[in-house]
């Protein structure tokens, strides 16, 4: 599939009023204008497009769905008939809520809602950041990645990712556990788009990766997460497999978001790595790894999510 990264990430909170002062006070995002007929969620921008994230009312934190841009008209229709063809069942989705061309929803083989679209409404020179920010570096390659907790990993997730959606398979870096590393086809600025790790009877979303412009967004960003006592995942640091500087903060949401700007352009290694350490300095662990947004399988899938990863369930 020629799928260029996540495009938009959807989230249930029934925190709103924290995420609408956390988005642009700490991240510099900026308030976009929510959708005639979904007033009550909260749409937040981070380039020109007419949004990057949504926020849905819900009784709890939770990912919603994850938003995959296909590169034009042709390649998102050449996509739905392979998403069909594997035997996945594919519905229409909202183009006038999302701000599409087109969009159709789908589940990956552990429950996760996914949605594919293209063509998301823009306009040049028009995102004003929350605070003072040098800006996201998204556009083209996508709004980051996100990294999420299954409680199985069967081999029909991994044939998913790499035969259905085409993506590269990464590695599993440095990390313990089962955890595995995806990018998009058409991906060739970062390592993944997105991560699946394996934990026992858990989900949800454990982070989600964003790259700003410059070092100083990152500082800048570091200073206000340490005035404003918000709980710390990891301290400064560079990962061995990515030349590039981040932090990791909790959100209201529950779960970190890694702040990220690259030291120098990320490119292919031709091989897979198998790093040492994680980092070749800092990324001191100050918090838990899974904050509190990683819970039970019964509390972050809807039914139909929870009736498709029954069949890769056992018993305890």
């Amino acid at each position: 599939m020629d799928i260029i990264g996540i495009g938009y990430l959807g989230l249930e909170t029934a925190r709103m009023d924290e995420w609408r002062t956390y988005g642009p006070e700490v991240l510099g995002w900026q308030i976009g204008e929510s959708p005639q007929n979904d007033r009550d969620s909260l749409y937040f921008r981070i380039d020109d497009r007419r949004h990057r994230f949504a926020f849905h009312p819900g009784k709890s934190d939770r990912l919603a769905y994850v938003g995959w841009e296909a590169r034009g008209k042709l390649e998102f229709q050449a996509a739905v008939q392979r998403l069909r063809d594997a035997g996945i069942e594919v519905t229409q989705g909202d183009a006038e809520l999302r701000g599409v061309r087109d969009v159709v929803r789908f589940r990956d083989p552990v429950g996760y809602q996914h949605e594919l679209f293209y063509s998301q409404k823009w306009m040049p020179r028009s995102f004003i950041p929350g605070r003072p920010h040098g800006g996201f570096t998204a556009g083209a390659r996508g709004l980051g990645h996100v990294v999420l907790i299954t409680p199985e990993f069967p081999p029909e997730l991994e044939h998913f990712l790499t035969v259905v959606m085409g993506f590269h398979y990464y590695g599993a870096g440095a990390g313990k556990g089962k955890t595995a590393f995806y990018r998009s086809k058409l991906n060739n600025s970062t390592s993944h788009d997105i991560a699946y790790g394996h934990g026992p009877n858990k989900m949800g979303i454990q982070h989600i990766g964003l790259f700003v412009n410059s070092l100083r967004d990152v500082g800048e960003t570091y200073d206000i997460v340490k005035q404003r006592n918000l709980p710390m995942m990891m301290t400064l640091g560079q990962h061995t497999q990515d030349p590039h500087v981040s932090f990791y903060h909790f959100s209201p949401g529950g779960f970190a978001f890694e702040i990220i700007t690259e030291l120098e352009p990320w490119h292919e290694d031709g091989f897979e790595l198998n790093p040492e350490k994680l980092s070749t300095w800092g990324h001191e662990q100050v918090g838990p790894i899974l904050g509190p947004s990683v819970r039970a399988p019964e509390e972050v899938l809807d039914p139909q999510g929870l009736e498709i990863l029954a069949r890769w369930r056992r018993p305890a």
